[in-house]
């Protein structure tokens, strides 16, 4: 890694001047004066990726379209309700 002098930061009006900054200089040169941040994550969902064919994919997301709801809640919803049927 090499040695970068460290630049000041200039004062920001508004939020969208900081990412414009941002999008154009690298962050790295500025690191010694951001601050430390603890962050603690605690993830409690898990989401599972799982291989659909293309057809059934598609005729599902156009019935997941006229009920007003994301192809993954509908996928969701019909596999709660085959489970529960499955323990009767």
């Amino acid at each position: 890694m090499t040695e970068r002098s460290s630049r000041s930061l200039p004062p920001w009006r508004s939020l969208d001047e900081l990412v414009d900054y941002f999008d154009t200089h690298d962050m790295g040169e500025h690191l010694d004066k951001m601050p430390n941040v603890d962050l603690e994550v605690d993830i409690k969902r898990r989401r599972h990726l799982v291989a659909i064919d293309d057809d059934l994919f598609a005729r599902v997301g156009e019935v997941a379209d006229k009920k007003d709801l994301s192809t993954g809640e509908l996928i969701n919803t019909w596999l709660r309700e085959r489970v529960q049927e499955s323990r009767r």
